[in-house]
Formats: C-alpha cells, sequence, structure tokens
C-alpha cells in the first residue's frame, strides 16, 4: 500500500533545680520533725480541716514523688541515702519548707500531694506518731482510689501485719496519737492502715544490704515515672488523628473478640508510624504487649530453609520480647500458645514480607487470650489474604495540603514555608509524590538552605533518588521474582502511568503471564491500577530508573532503558547505543540547547522496541488539546532535534513509535514495521510514512498529526 496515498486519504478523514530541691528537702525536714514532736504535745482539741474536694484543685502533676515519713525513724540514715540517689537518677521529690510549722494538713499540701506522680508511704516505727503524718497517709490513699495515683509503701524496720493490725509497738504509737482525737479521723486513719498494709511494698527486713533496696526501690520508680508520662511522639504528625479515626471501628478495642487487623500500602507511606502511634496508645489496655519492628529487614527467613527451626526462632525471640526476658529458649512451637491463650495481648508484626513470619506469629486466632489485637504491617496485600485477614486499612498518601504541611515540618520547623520559599516548597513537594518517607527525606535535606542554595539542589533532585529512599524502597525491588522485576523495570522506564490496554498491546508477548504480574506488583503496592491506567509512584518510577542507570554508570548506551537527557543525548550523537538497549523515554524539553542526531544513531540498537520522544507530558501519554476530531490545534513549534544528514536506520523490533515534532518527511525506507502496535506521530514533518510500499500483517495503533489535524483509527496495512 503507498502509505502517502493512505496519508491524504487519513487527512482527509479528521540539671540545677534539682540539687536546689535537695537543699531545700532537707532544710524542711529538720522543720518537719521539730514540728511533729511540738504538735505531739499540743492540744488534743487541734484538729486537722477536712480535705477539699479534687475538682478544686489544680491536677497538675510538679513532682514525680511525694515522701511521707517520720523524720526521727530515718532521716539520718535511709532518708540521706535514698536522696542521694533520687538526685542520682534525676527524680525530683516534693519539699514543703514554706508551709508554717504546726499548720495541719490543708489545701497547700494536698495540692502537692496530688500533684505528685507518685507518692512513698515510708512506715517506720514511730510513724503513727504523727497527725501529720496520719493525715498524708488519708490523702495519699483518697488520691489512689479517686485519681490513680501510684502508691509505693516501704516497710522500715516495722512488720506489715503489725501495720494492718494496728498490734504490737506500732498499734501502741498509734492509739498514743489517738487520745482525745475525734472519732471520725481515728477511723479515717485505720481504714487507712487497713489499705496501705495490703498494697505489696518493700521490706526492709527481708534485705540484708540496706542501700541494694534503696537502688532497687529507685530504679524501679524511675522505670514506672518512664511508663507513666504519656506520650506526645505523635502528637505533631500531620494526619496522625484522621488515621487514628480510621482505624478505631477495625481495632474495636472495647470488644472481647480476639481480632487480626492489617496495615496495607506502599512502602514510606506511614504503615509502621500509624501502628507505632495505635500502640502507645492501647498498650496500656493489654496485659502484655509487643511491637516486632521491621520484620522484613530482622527475619527474613531464607526460602531453602527449614521453616520449623526459623519459625522456633522468631517465636524465641518474640517470647523474649512480650516477657521482657533474654533468651528465652523453648522446645517446640506449642510454648507460646499455652504461655498467651489465656491472656490479653496486643501484638504488632511490622513490616512483614514473607507468609511463614506470619505463620510463626499470627496463624491462628485462638492461640492469644480473648480481647487480644494482632496488628500486621505489610506492603504485600496477598499476605493478609492468604491468612484470611479481612480487617484490612489501606493508607492512603496524604492530600496535598498535608503533605506540603509535612514537608515543611521538617524543612522549616513549621507547617508553612518561610517567606520567600512557597514555590521552591511546593516544587518539592510534587517531586515528592506525596509520599511522607520522600517528604521527610527532602525536608531535612534542605533544611538550613538558602533560597539560592535551594535552587541550585532542585535539579539534582529531579534527577536522582535520595539515598535513604533509595535504600528502603528497594527492599521491595530485592524481593520480587526476576520475571516481575523485568516487568517493574519496563513500566518504570517506559510505561508508568499509561493505559492497561496499550501496556498489554506492547509488552503481552514478553510476559506471558502480563496479568498476573501486574496483579503481583499491585498487591505489593508498586503500582496502583485505577481504571483503565496503571500507576506508579513518582519514587518508585525513579527508583526504577536509577536501577538501570547502575546497570552501566558510565556508559549508558549499554543499559535496558534511556531515560536522562544528558545520557540520550550522548548515545544518539555518538552513535554509542548498543543491543543492550530496548527503550528510549525522552523529553527533549529537558535540553537546553537543540541537538543534532547521527543518521545512524539507531543502528547499534537493534533491540529497540520502544521510543517516546516527547516535549510534554501530555503528548506522551496520546492526550491533546484540541476542539474536536479534524479540528485545527494553533501550536505550531518546531523539533528541538534534527537530523542533518538524514535518518537511515530505524530498528525492525519496534513496538511503539512515539515521536512529537518528528522533524523528517518520511520514516527510514529500511524500516519494516513488522512488530509496530502503536505510531503516534503529533505536530511532526510527515508527508508519508515511507518509499515504496510496505508490507506488513500487524494490526496498528495510528496517531498523525499533518498541517494540525488529528486521526485516530486501527488499520491493517
Amino acid at each position: 500500500m503507498d502509505s502517502s496515498f493512505l496519508l491524504e486519504t487519513v487527512a482527509a478523514a479528521t540539671g540545677f533545680f534539682t540539687l536546689l530541691g535537695t537543699i531545700l528537702f532537707m532544710v524542711y525536714r529538720k522543720f518537719k520533725d521539730h514540728r511533729e514532736n511540738k504538735e505531739n504535745d499540743s492540744s488534743s482539741s487541734t484538729q486537722p480541716s477536712p480535705s477539699p474536694p479534687l475538682s478544686s484543685l489544680s491536677l497538675t502533676r510538679k513532682y514525680d514523688v511525694f515522701p511521707s515519713f517520720r523524720g526521727e525513724d530515718v532521716r539520718k540514715d535511709f532518708l540521706s541515702h535514698i536522696q542521694k540517689e533520687f538526685q542520682r537518677q534525676g527524680i525530683t521529690p516534693f519539699v514543703d519548707n514554706n508551709i508554717k510549722r504546726g499548720e495541719s494538713i490543708g489545701p497547700e499540701l494536698i495540692r502537692a500531694i496530688r500533684g505528685s506522680k507518685i507518692a512513698i508511704i515510708l512506715l517506720s516505727k514511730n510513724y503513727a506518731s504523727s497527725s501529720w503524718c496520719l493525715d498524708e497517709l488519708v490523702e495519699i490513699i483518697k488520691c489512689k482510689e479517686e485519681m490513680g495515683q501510684t502508691v509505693i509503701v516501704i516497710f522500715y524496720k516495722v512488720d506489715p501485719s503489725l501495720v494492718k493490725k494496728l498490734t504490737g509497738d506500732f498499734g501502741k504509737v498509734f492509739r498514743n496519737t489517738c487520745k482525745g482525737k475525734e472519732r471520725e479521723n481515728i477511723e479515717r486513719w485505720r481504714e487507712a492502715f487497713k489499705k496501705v498494709a495490703t498494697i505489696a511494698g518493700y521490706d526492709s527486713r527481708k534485705w540484708d544490704n540496706e542501700s541494694g533496696m534503696i537502688e532497687k526501690i529507685v530504679s524501679d520508680i524511675s522505670e514506672m515515672l518512664n511508663h507513666s508520662t504519656p506520650s506526645r511522639d505523635f502528637d505533631d504528625l500531620i494526619g496522625m488523628g484522621d488515621h487514628m479515626e480510621k482505624m478505631k471501628p477495625l481495632l474495636d478495642i472495647d470488644s472481647d473478640e480476639m481480632k487480626t487487623i492489617g496495615i496495607w500500602g506502599p512502602p514510606g507511606v506511614g504503615k509502621t508510624t500509624i501502628a507505632r502511634s495505635l500502640y502507645n496508645q492501647h498498650s496500656d489496655k493489654f496485659q502484655l504487649s509487643v511491637f516486632m519492628e521491621s520484620i522484613k529487614t530482622a527475619y527474613t527467613i531464607p526460602a531453602c530453609s527449614d521453616d520449623y527451626y526459623e519459625k522456633l526462632q522468631l517465636q524465641q525471640r518474640f517470647l523474649s520480647q512480650i516477657t521482657n526476658q533474654e533468651n528465652v529458649q523453648i522446645p517446640h512451637l506449642g510454648v507460646a500458645q499455652e504461655r498467651l491463650n489465656d491472656k490479653k495481648v496486643l501484638v504488632v508484626i511490622d513490616d512483614v514480607n514473607q507468609s511463614v513470619q506470619v505463620d510463626a506469629l499470627a496463624k491462628e486466632n485462638d492461640w492469644l487470650g480473648p480481647g487480644s489485637r494482632i496488628i500486621i504491617t505489610t506492603q504485600d496485600r496477598g499476605i493478609l489474604r492468604a491468612h484470611g485477614i479481612e480487617h484490612i486499612y489501606e493508607v492512603d498518601y496524604p492530600n496535598y495540603e498535608e503533605a506540603l504541611q509535612i514537608f515543611c515540618m521538617h524543612a522549616f520547623g513549621q507547617k508553612s514555608p518561610y517567606d520567600g520559599f512557597e514555590e521552591l516548597a511546593q516544587q518539592v513537594t510534587t517531586l515528592s509524590g506525596r509520599l511522607p518517607l520522600g517528604l521527610k527525606v527532602m525536608g531535612s535535606y534542605f533544611r538550613g538552605m538558602t533560597k539560592q542554595e535551594w535552587t541550585m539542589a532542585l535539579p539534582r533532585v529531579r534527577t536522582h533518588l535520595d539515598g535513604k529512599i533509595e535504600s528502603i524502597l528497594k527492599l521491595s525491588y530485592d524481593a520480587l521474582c526476576d520475571v516481575d522485576k523485568s516487568l517493574f523495570l519496563h513500566l518504570a522506564c517506559s510505561f508508568h502511568n499509561d493505559d492497561t490496554e496499550l501496556v498489554e498491546q506492547q509488552l503481552g508477548k514478553k510476559f506471558s503471564d502480563l496479568r498476573q504480574g501486574l496483579h503481583v506488583l499491585a498487591e505489593k503496592s508498586l503500582i496502583h491500577m485505577d481504571l483503565r491506567l496503571i500507576r506508579m509512584h513518582v519514587l518508585l518510577a525513579q527508583l526504577g530508573r536509577e536501577i538501570v542507570r547502575k546497570q552501566s554508570i558510565h556508559e549508558p548506551g549499554q543499559r535496558q532503558f534511556l531515560v536522562d537527557a544528558t545520557d540520550i543525548r550522548e548515545v544518539l550523537t555518538d552513535d554509542t547505543g548498543s543491543r543492550s538497549v530496548i527503550g528510549i523515554d525522552f523529553d527533549f524539553n529537558t535540553m537546553e540547547k537543540e541537538l543534532d542526531i547521527s543518521e545512524k544513531a539507531f543502528r547499534g540498537m537493534s533491540n529497540l522496541q520502544f521510543i517516546r520522544i516527547y516535549g510534554d507530558l501530555f503528548s506522551r501519554h496520546g492526550v491533546y488539546y484540541f476542539g474536536g476530531r479534524g479540528h485545527r490545534v494553533s501550536l505550531d513549534y518546531d523539533s528541538k532535534l534534527h537530523f542533518p544528514r538524514g535518518l537511515d536506520y530505524l530498528p525492525g523490533k519496534l513496538r511503539l513509535l512515539h515521536w512529537q515534532q518528528f522533524p523528517m518527511t518520511s520514516l527510514p525506507s529500511e524500516f519494516h514495521a513488522e512488530f509496530l502496535v502503536k505510531l503516534c506521530m503529533p505536530y511532526s514533518k510527515l508527508e508519508k510514512l515511507w518509499e515504496g510500499i510496505q508490507v506488513t500483517v500487524c494490526s496498528l495503533y495510528l496517531l498523525l498529526s499533518n498541517f494540525h489535524f488529528f486521526f485516530f483509527f486501527e488499520w491493517i496495512i
């Protein structure tokens, strides 16, 4: 068929405060000893004022501990030692040296008790000789019951049973203090002693070494303070509140049902952060909890290894972490179930990439007790489905406004850009593709730079992937089989964000089970199949291109795909392309100068199958702005690519030829379109496809523009 006739036919168709506190603490206790002695000699008619209601007092926790003790018993030895240990571990006790001596317990002291995270009751033989101490005791027990205050009891050289029953020498001291006191107060003191005696405490009589007991007590207090401090790690995370709200019905924390929940999404989208936030919020509601972090990197099981042994190792590590014991050894896989099937447990298994990891830690729903929750984060939805996990939370990218705020928090330390940096911040946010990992890493990279330094750094950011981002994303690629790796690179370098039908036409013969391969990539969150489009995140596409670049760093003509403008310019001008090259994706608007191409530029690339040369992304995907079929388009610009000596060769294996502003009037006469599936030549100078007659049997999708008219149809040449 004469191509010129065809074209004519087509054309016609349309530290300081802790030391100070210690000094004040010592001074206060001397005053208190004197006050207590004076109090015992004072009139028995003096009664403590009733404590005000909780709502009338500030509940701000200002102190780490409130110690209540009888100074004459412990001041010279135990008190001084424990005080020194408090100082060493940065624990701040309450001191009340400003309270007047002889004054009964009042609102100021009550505020101090309620303003302390932990109350320490140091019961000694003469503790009950002071009504001041007894009133402190009553208030502490009240705070324990009504506010959940942590109470630590130390029985210092006194029998706990004597305290509970108020007998022996301890009881005798108490009865002496009660003489002349109102019955109501006596009953309150008695009841407080009964309750305090039931609290598991430290009995000094069981310790041979007092300093060892003090170290243990203060160490326990320090650990309590660490765990009682509310987490604010996630308070400033953009969008985390929305994630928590969406997770509530899936987690259903109040249900006694044992549940497994999956958190699924692409690498770097924030799955681990969401799981960590859930864990911090809810772990205190469970008897035991464990966060098994980065399972993929820490516990990957080789395919050829003994599954049983690896599962055993994984369960041993799991039990070590959840019981807070080192090197737990178990003889078989039933131990974990036997230990935990009656306990309410929270388990987070982070970054799972192998089914056997779930088999070892969450295979059965009945191996944990009622109300337990297992949360699994993964980028492979297939693993969740294989284990029948129906409750799956799919993590999406943040919207643009949230993405900009995430970037700004890391770049500027605030949710908005500095004055004058607005456009630059928006550019980087767009380059990151709204991926939280990319936003954080890029924000940290640009932090502290001047505006000029930002401008200088942007070109590199556009073409090179940050090392940290690459290392995290590449773990997903490395887990693929060789065939799926090849498909991933084809999509990343030549067919990302393309029509599914086009991809099937172009790659269907190369990948015999293409649809299954696409399904695998989608399940592993490496692509997203949206209606008719196959979408790949911009940073994942950049990862694929970086992998190809490393195939031959210094000789781009030896790579599978050419995507960088500088590399393509070198190959096309120096004729250095090789049989390795199968695809070229070239945005010529990234060039500053026009390019003269050798007439033999493609002769060495005999295996080249995909050529895409374009000046805008709309053209790359075959989208053009025009009023309707056959309507004239006003665009009129010359190509930046030239063939001064013509073009004498195009590879015969070409399946896709997309060349915007093709500068020649016809294709090379030696070109045989035997495998060509799509020919797209918008705004070109083509007058005819080729000289003479081509005999082919291919089904071709043709998109041409000549004299700025467009025509779309399928035809048989």
